[in-house]
């Protein structure tokens, strides 16, 4: 696979979540126009394939830029489109969205086509191909031993649809809330075939802890922010991931049958490394310990460039012009979120897919440092074949809490981003292709953590 195919389903790993539908029943007219877009980018007629945009998309996307994606940087990256597939629906927020299962020369995606109420195009992307809409447990999983139940979680205007696994049995049980990484993730962190907290949630399940998990602000919610500027410009992690696991934890603390006093917070990628940040802001809550999975523990615009690298660097040899100049921008990109200051707060310019806000609202965090105030129980768990969040941001983890006596740490080696099994260099692939489980020691190593408190 060329460098160029890889970094393309690595950006699509960042941003994949997106839930998978309901198949389509029949050919409707919004699937209709969906295929005749495609159709129209395959013949070449790029002023066709954009007569349906919406007046935004005419701006970001108009036919000069759909010809520059569709003749130069998806051959380079996927290859020629073979054909299309099968189709499905989905609703969001108001929206309605079509996704075609396209087969590439080097890979298969969804194509996703985002429809608003007129019926005009509002948004273009590619996402891994939907899981299988039958979920395969894992062998450590007993559904026999736990009932779930949909949940809402917070209130107001974010409210957020969720899933609370209950241990069968009187109870009070322990509980645990489990937070996603970056990108519009569903409540199972779906990424190709792969549902990593459904696999977390049935695990421990299984084990006597009730789990809550919950679709994520930026999927239930995305296009009200995209479609209010001020939202978009102003949006932080607090708002993103932080407010939603408070809530969640305060849902599953007056759950019937869970011990309120016994609720612990689980945090994977993003939700790892924002772990201190949720731990003080919850300080009145009473959560009986965190867990960071994959917390990261250096800048998130630095990780960026270096996954960047590392992805460009799998083909070995020299590097074309090309690839140069993408790596170039993303090196700009990272040296002008360094250089925002607070004149820029209010700025509408995306940097490294974020705006200023964003950017800013991380300017200085330290996690170990911020970790080494919470006093409260911590687990670290990282592994060993991540690219993502590396073996040393578990040491820089290490080097700050180790002498801790409520604290523990788990390095596993055969074990990438997503705690499933591996060998061999890792690439993106191995994400969306390859269908795997969190791995057993896994849950029995964060199972038997919790039933400690």
């Amino acid at each position: 696979m060329r460098k160029k195919a890889l970094l393309f389903v690595a950006v699509v790993f960042f941003l994949a979540g997106m839930s998978p539908g309901l198949p389509a029943q029949a050919e409707d007219a919004l699937t209709v126009k969906a295929r005749e877009f495609l159709a129209a980018l395959e013949k070449g007629d790029f002023k066709l394939a954009a007569r349906d945009f919406d007046e935004t998309m005419l701006k970001v996307s108009g036919p000069d830029k759909l010809e520059a994606l569709w003749t130069k940087q998806l051959p380079a990256q996927l290859g020629g489109l073979k054909k299309q597939a099968a189709a499905r629906r989905e609703q969001f927020q108001g929206y309605e969205i079509v996704l075609i299962t396209c087969e590439f020369e080097k890979a298969t995606l969804d194509t996703r086509v985002v429809f608003d109420k007129a019926g005009k195009i509002a948004g273009f992307g590619f996402v891994p191909t939907a899981p299988p809409a039958k979920y395969e447990p894992p062998s450590y999983a007993d559904p026999a031993k736990f009932v779930e139940s949909d949940v809402v979680v917070g209130s107001g205007e974010w409210q957020l649809p969720g899933t609370l696994t209950m241990p069968k049995g009187a109870g009070p049980f322990p509980g645990l809330v489990l937070v996603h990484g970056s990108g519009p993730n569903d409540r199972n962190e779906s990424l190709g075939p792969n549902r990593p907290f459904q696999d977390l949630a049935w695990g421990l399940a299984t084990r006597g802890i009730a789990v809550l998990r919950y679709d994520k602000r930026s999927k239930v919610h995305g296009a009200k922010i995209l479609a209010d500027p001020k939202l978009e410009a102003t949006m932080t992690v607090k708002d993103e991931t932080i407010d939603d696991a408070l809530a969640a934890a305060a849902l599953l603390q007056k759950t019937a049958k869970v011990d309120g006093s016994r609720v612990c917070i689980l945090g994977h990628s993003l939700g790892g490394f924002l772990m201190p940040r949720i731990a003080l802001a919850a300080a009145s809550q009473n959560i009986a310990g965190f867990i960071s999975m994959a917390g990261l523990t250096r800048p998130l615009d630095d990780t960026i460039l270096r996954q960047m690298d590392y992805l460009y660097g799998l083909a070995g040899g020299s590097v074309s012009e090309d690839d140069k100049k993408k790596l170039q921008d993303i090196k700009d990109a990272v040296a002008k979120v360094k250089a925002l200051t607070d004149a820029d707060a209010s700025s509408t310019i995306k940097l490294l897919g974020a705006m200023p806000a964003y950017w800013l609202d991380l300017r200085g965090y330290d996690p170990p440092g911020m970790a080494k105030t919470v006093a409260k129980p911590m687990l670290f768990l990282q592994g060993g074949r991540d690219y993502q969040v590396t073996t040393e941001d578990f040491e820089n983890w290490k080097a700050v809490m180790s002498s801790r006596k409520d604290v523990e740490f788990h390095l596993y080696p055969k074990l990438n981003h997503l705690f499933y099994e591996g060998e061999g260099v890792l690439t993106p692939l191995e994400y969306v292709q390859k269908h795997g489980s969190v791995a057993l020691y896994v849950i029995e190593d964060i199972a038997a953590w919790i039933l400690e408190r």
